[in-house]
């Protein structure tokens, strides 16, 4: 195993990675269609890096997927290191909604893809019960909600943002929820 700096290759490799990623969530999101073409245009690479990343739609639907949920859990220590624990929690809510949002433009794609549909949203699923565990302890903590919340039953509540559509204002949706529920939450 060799350590040190990383070839500029491998770093461009990673930057068109992530730029293919960031190109497919946007499709899905506004489309939901999986165009290779499209994809590449978006993400300023020719389309047979994006074959080369991601040989099948599938591929690239189960790694925007898996992607926007690990993004959910990483996102949490930096929203509590750069807000306060409620608007922590808030922040993430919006994290939440946009997921949410991209998931319905995912649904159908994840129905053909290779892997167990109820694996992959139990996975998901667990990940982000633990992450809104975490801004419940936080927020516990400060004193600002109840201390017997429980993660699934606020997750369930949360799930109202499925409603929002990327068409209409779905950010002040979201503030406008989040304030309904967190009022519910507080102490």
């Amino acid at each position: 195993m060799t350590t040190g700096a990383v070839s500029p290759r491998r770093a461009d490799t990673r930057r068109n990675h992530e730029r293919i990623l960031a190109a497919a969530l946007e499709s899905l999101t506004t489309t939901g269609e999986v165009s290779f073409n499209t994809i590449a245009r978006t993400a300023e690479v020719g389309v047979g890096t994006v074959y080369r990343h991601f040989p099948t739609p599938d591929a690239l639907v189960l790694a925007v997927y898996r992607r926007e949920v690990q993004h959910l859990v990483d996102v949490v220590p930096s929203l509590l290191e750069e807000h306060t624990p409620e608007q922590a929690f808030r922040v993430w809510t919006g994290h939440l909604a946009r997921y949410m949002m991209t998931k319905r433009g995912l649904a159908n794609a994840l129905r053909t893809a290779p892997t167990s549909p109820k694996e992959l949203f139990a996975s998901a699923s667990e990940a982000m019960r633990s992450a809104i565990s975490t801004l419940l302890e936080a927020n516990v903590q400060a004193g600002s909600v109840r201390a017997d919340l429980d993660p699934l039953i606020v997750l369930r509540a949360l799930g109202g943002l499925l409603y929002l559509s990327p068409s209409e204002d779905w950010q002040s949706q979201t503030e406008r929820l989040t304030d309904l529920l967190w009022r519910g939450m507080r102490t």
